[in-house]
C-alpha cells in the first residue's frame, strides 16, 4: 500500500491525540456482566462506531445480538481483492477489588510508561490501535483490500451471543483471514505472535449435605459436612505429580513432537522471572513439562473460587447445608469442553460419597485452537512487528483463551492473525490493569505496517 511512511509520518503528528482519545475510551465503564452498566455499554459500542466513521471506514452500524451489540465496519476493496476481519472487543471485567486500585480505575492515570485503568491493556488499547492505524492509512487513499471490522461487547462474559451472531451474518463476515487484535508480546521489546490457544470449560460445582444449616455442636460429627465433602473432591482431582484425574482428561490432547518442544526452549524465559511475577513463593506444574509448555501446551483444572457456611466477622458454630466451587478448566486444542462436563460428572459419580448430593452447573466454555505459522498474512505481521521492534518476533503459544479464535475457524473456515501488544504482567483482570504506552504507539505502527504489506 502506498503513503505507508506517510501513514506513520500522521500518526506520529497525532500522539496526543490519539493519547486523548484513548483516555477518553477508558474512562467509559463498559462492565459486560454487571446489568447495572448497560447503558455504559450501549454508549461505549457508539463511541466504538464514531471512531470508526472518524477513521475513515466507509459503513458503520451498531447491530443488535439478545445481549450486547456488536460494532460492525467495512471498507470494500477492489474486486477479487482479499479481505481481512479485524476482530476485537469493547467490554471490560469488574474492578472488584476496587480497594486495591492506586488509581480510580476508570480514570485513568499515567505513571511513568504506563497508563493505568481497566481496560487499558484487555483490550481498549489494543483494538484502538488499529483503529487509529486505519485513520492514518484512510488518509493516504483508498484500501487495496477488503477490511471489516467486527468489535464485541460480550467477550469478558463469553461472548454467549456471538455465535449466533455470526450464523446470522453469515455472508457479511466472509473473508480470507482474521486480524485479532486481543493479543499480547512476550515482553516490552520482544515482539511475539501467538499461534496456540487454550480453550475453556467453566462450571460450578454445588455440593449439599442437610436441609438447612445446622448447629455444628449438636448436629457435628453425625453427618457429613459438604464444605469437608467439597474439599475431598477438589482434592482428589489432582494427584501427586499434578495431573488432572478426571476419567478420559487427556485423550484428545496433542502430544508436543520434538521439533516444537525446541522451539519452546529456545524463547527468552526463565523459571525466576516468571516466579517474580507472580509473587508466589515456589512455581508448580504437570510433572514431565517445563512452565512455558504447561502454560501453554497443557490442560489444566483450577478452582477459581470457593464458598460455604459462615464467612463474616467473629464466630458462628454452624455446619453449613451446601458448599460450592468455581471450576474452570483450560483446554488444549482437539479437547470439547462438553468432554469435559461429562469427565467432571463421572469424576463425580466415581468419588462423590453417598452422604452428600452434588449438582454441576455449566457456566461458559470455548474450544482452543492452532493456528498455521506460514500463511502470507503472518508473514505480513511479522515483517511488520521486526520493522517496528527491530528484531524478528517469536511464535509462541498462549495459556489464555480467546474463544473467538476457535469459533471462527469452526464457523468461518478461516484462521486467525494474533497481532495485539499486551504484555503478561499488565495486570488483566486484576487492580492497577495497565498498558505499556510506548507499545501502544509501537502497536499503531505495527498495524499500519502490516497493512501495508497486506496491499503490496
Amino acid at each position: 500500500m502506498n503513503g505507508c511512511n506517510n501513514a506513520i509520518a500522521f500518526a506520529r503528528e497525532n500522539r496526543e491525540r490519539f493519547l486523548n482519545e484513548y483516555r477518553a475510551f477508558l474512562r467509559i465503564e463498559s462492565i459486560s456482566t454487571l446489568a447495572e452498566h448497560r447503558q455504559d455499554v450501549a454508549r461505549t459500542a457508539q463511541w466504538v462506531a464514531d471512531q470508526l466513521h472518524l477513521a475513515g471506514v466507509a459503513h458503520v452500524a451498531i447491530m443488535p445480538t439478545a445481549g450486547h451489540p456488536v460494532v460492525y465496519g467495512e471498507t470494500k476493496g477492489p474486486a477479487g481483492a482479499p479481505t481481512m476481519l479485524v476482530y476485537g472487543h469493547y467490554d471490560v471485567q469488574p474492578v472488584d477489588p476496587v480497594d486495591e486500585w492506586v488509581s480510580p480505575p476508570f480514570e485513568p492515570e499515567v505513571r511513568g510508561d504506563y497508563i493505568y485503568a481497566r481496560g487499558a491493556s484487555d483490550m481498549k488499547g489494543q483494538i484502538f490501535a488499529s483503529i487509529k492505524a486505519v485513520e492514518a492509512l484512510s488518509k493516504q487513499g483508498p484500501f487495496p483490500f477488503t477490511l471489516k471490522y467486527l468489535i464485541e461487547g460480550e467477550e469478558e462474559i463469553g461472548s454467549p451471543n456471538l455465535g449466533a451472531f455470526i450464523d446470522e451474518h453469515h455472508d457479511l463476515l466472509q473473508c480470507d483471514f482474521v486480524c485479532n487484535c486481543d493479543a499480547g508480546i512476550h515482553a516490552p521489546d520482544v515482539p511475539a505472535i501467538t499461534y496456540a490457544l487454550r480453550g475453556l470449560a467453566y462450571f460450578e460445582l454445588e455440593v449439599r449435605g442437610a436441609e438447612k444449616d445446622l448447629h455444628s455442636g449438636l448436629f457435628g460429627g453425625s453427618i457429613h459436612n459438604p464444605a469437608q465433602a467439597l474439599c475431598e473432591l477438589i482434592a482428589g482431582m489432582h494427584d501427586a505429580d499434578g495431573h488432572v484425574t478426571l476419567p478420559g482428561f487427556y485423550d484428545k490432547v496433542r502430544a508436543l513432537d520434538a521439533e516444537e518442544r525446541a522451539a519452546i526452549a529456545r524463547l527468552p524465559y526463565s523459571d525466576e522471572e516468571w516466579k517474580a511475577m507472580t509473587g508466589a513463593p515456589a512455581l508448580w506444574g504437570e510433572k514431565g513439562f517445563n512452565t512455558l509448555e504447561r502454560i501453554g501446551a497443557r490442560p489444566t483444572l483450577e478452582v477459581n473460587g470457593m464458598l460455604s457456611g459462615f464467612t463474616g466477622e467473629g464466630s458462628k458454630t454452624v455446619l453449613p447445608a451446601k458448599a460450592m466451587a468455581k471450576i474452570s478448566t483450560r483446554l488444549v486444542a482437539d479437547q470439547e469442553p462438553g468432554d469435559v462436563h461429562d469427565q467432571l460428572c463421572a469424576y463425580l459419580k466415581r468419588h462423590c460419597p453417598p452422604t452428600v448430593t452434588w449438582e454441576v452447573r455449566e457456566l461458559t466454555h470455548g474450544k482452543g485452537a492452532i493456528m498455521d505459522r506460514k500463511t502470507p498474512a503472518m508473514k505480513a505481521a511479522s515483517n511488520a512487528l521486526e520493522t517496528v521492534f527491530g528484531k524478528e518476533p517469536i511464535f509462541k503459544r498462549e495459556g489464555g483463551s480467546v474463544p473467538i479464535v476457535a469459533m471462527l475457524q469452526d464457523k468461518l473456515g478461516v484462521d486467525s492473525v494474533m497481532l495485539g501488544f499486551a504484555l503478561p504482567s499488565d495486570g488483566i483482570h486484576g487492580p492497577n490493569e495497565k498498558q505499556y504506552l510506548p507499545n501502544f504507539l509501537r502497536g499503531i505502527e505495527t498495524y499500519i505496517h502490516f497493512m501495508s504489506g497486506l496491499g503490496a
